[in-house]
């Protein structure tokens, strides 16, 4: 997903993957699949096979730490922000973990084609001391979205040829 607003300063793109279920409703999906589990467990319990309870737990506890890692994991953003003097690249989930700042004077933007129609172009903001890859996160359109965004706001430095592949 990708969003942009632009100010008086300049304009700050956020690029963040598509998340399609927030932890609340994960947590809700989780409790539907776990009541119903654990009466089972408890009433084949009560009558004697009582090893189906730790493996109930087991089976939710491995579904609640995979649907934690995948909403951690969604919660990644990129943030560029552009004005006249400079471009900033932030990275990180809740704040920056990584950054550059690059002078907008000798910055470009580096396109690498698809090799599949599945898959969107490649970016790479970069200047003679730095290259930082951007979108590598994102869906084809998300990917073609940031493109259009960074293309009327910084020059194409280099864009590798298309090969067999059209649009």
């Amino acid at each position: 997903m990708v969003t942009s607003e632009r100010s008086t300063t300049g304009l700050r793109i956020i690029a963040r993957p598509n998340h399609s279920s927030s932890w609340q409703a994960n947590q809700l999906v989780l409790l539907a699949l776990a009541v119903p589990s654990l009466g089972v467990g408890v009433i084949l319990a009560f009558y004697g096979a009582w090893l189906v309870l730790p493996f109930a737990g087991l089976e939710l506890s491995a579904l609640g730490w995979a649907l934690y890692r995948v909403n951690h994991k969604l919660q990644f953003r990129q943030v560029i922000t552009l004005n006249d003097l400079d471009v900033q690249i932030d990275e990180g989930r809740s704040a920056p973990v990584r950054s550059w700042r690059l002078a907008r004077q000798g910055t470009a933007l580096a396109v690498t084609p698809e090799q599949h129609p599945w898959e969107g172009p490649r970016l790479a903001v970069y200047s003679s001391d730095h290259r930082v890859p951007v979108g590598d996160f994102l869906n084809r359109d998300d990917v073609l979205s940031l493109l259009g965004l960074l293309r009327a706001e910084i020059r194409v430095g280099t864009s590798s040829p298309m090969a067999q592949r059209r649009l």
